[in-house]
């Protein structure tokens, strides 16, 4: 068994590679990882897009060789090696690729987890679409359409939200309804439409952006996706589900890059000793973006019925100890918040979804 080998082939960069021209080749490609090699072919590690988001939460700069964010340590496999060993080797490390490399550890094959067992027909992971917001900062737009119903690119920003799941094998459904809650309920119905199954978390009264979640009945058997309602993004959920499993945590925050340019010199100062002088200091942050990965069991943490936000249950996982991992999102990303923010999705939304 073997990946196809012109995909293989082109999954191999140098140590000298920029990291950007890594991304470039991991978005082309469905193995999902880069092959570093040296001149001879020999294996020196491997890229995947966590370690590059890694890399970006340690604010590694993108022009930087590959070397600076690649695993040095890849579990490999020989060529002819047994189809039952290696899954069971890559399903017990959590692992999707597994390079094969000859006894002088040169790559000779890429072998993957849906190579082997084949892509299933649906995720098993349940989405939670958060749509109950008033849109206060969007009126008069919002007045008598929810804001997740407003349009972009011809449909409603929660359709667009929809369909991008649906194009990762995504089929289960939630949206937590409020503000015009009928409107949301007579547009998706059941979700028969998008070949969806579609069901409604009925607020009553704002509870929050982690409120809702009380009100799902039954416990899920995988990690739940949560996204606001309002977002366009081009993130990838598929990934940032393997990454929040890679790493183990009870819950995964997808955090964005915020810069905050200071227009004058900052003076340093020990007293009313000046230290030194910084011309403009750009400050950056990682803020959240409103797209989270939960544990089954984190759901048990949310208070019944109560306004209840995302930043509270992640402040309790960290008090009691719990794993919480921060995503950083380098894909397409804009919180639909105030008019400016609306005009922009719409004149972008051609750009970055192909009007589909």
């Amino acid at each position: 068994m073997n990946a196809n080998a012109n995909e293989w082939i082109q999954a191999l960069l140098s140590a000298e590679t920029p990291i950007v021209e890594a991304i470039r080749a991991l978005d082309r490609s469905s193995a999902q990882i880069c092959l570093v090699v040296d001149e001879s072919r020999r294996l020196l590690g491997t890229v995947t897009d966590g370690d590059v988001r890694r890399g970006i939460l340690r604010n590694v700069p993108l022009d930087a060789a590959v070397a600076t964010v690649m695993n040095r340590t890849p579990k490999v496999g020989q060529p002819g090696e047994d189809r039952d060993t290696l899954i069971a080797t890559m399903t017990a490390l959590r692992i999707h690729q597994m390079p094969l490399v000859d006894d002088d550890r040169r790559v000779v094959g890429l072998e993957t987890l849906e190579n082997l067992v084949g892509v299933g027909e649906q995720r098993p992971n349940w989405v939670v679409l958060m749509a109950g917001g008033e849109g206060r900062r969007l009126r008069p737009l919002t007045d008598e359409t929810p804001k997740p119903l407003l349009r972009v690119g011809g449909m409603p920003i929660l359709e667009v939200i929809l369909r991008g799941f649906l194009k990762h094998r995504f089929h289960r459904f939630y949206i937590s309804v409020n503000y015009h809650a009928e409107k949301v309920r007579d547009y998706f119905g059941d979700g028969r439409a998008w070949n969806a199954d579609i069901r409604y978390l009925e607020e009553g009264q704002p509870l929050g952006t982690a409120g809702p979640l009380s009100l799902i009945a039954n416990v899920p058997q995988a990690p739940i996706v949560v996204m606001n309602g309002d977002l366009m993004t081009a993130v990838n959920l598929e990934q940032m589900i393997d990454y929040h499993t890679e790493h183990g945590a009870a819950a995964t925050m997808a955090v964005r890059e915020y810069d905050i340019k200071v227009p004058f010199g900052v003076v340093a100062m020990d007293g009313n000793r000046i230290t030194g002088i910084e011309e403009k200091p750009v400050h950056r942050f990682f803020v959240n973006a409103g797209v989270y990965i939960l544990e089954p069991e984190v759901l048990a943490m949310v208070p019944s019925g109560q306004f209840f936000d995302m930043p509270d249950l992640f402040r309790q996982l960290i008090d009691s100890g719990r794993e919480a991992a921060a995503f950083p999102v380098r894909e397409y990303w804009l919180d639909i918040g105030q008019k400016e923010d609306f005009q922009r999705a719409r004149q972008e939304f051609g750009q970055v979804f192909d009007g589909k």
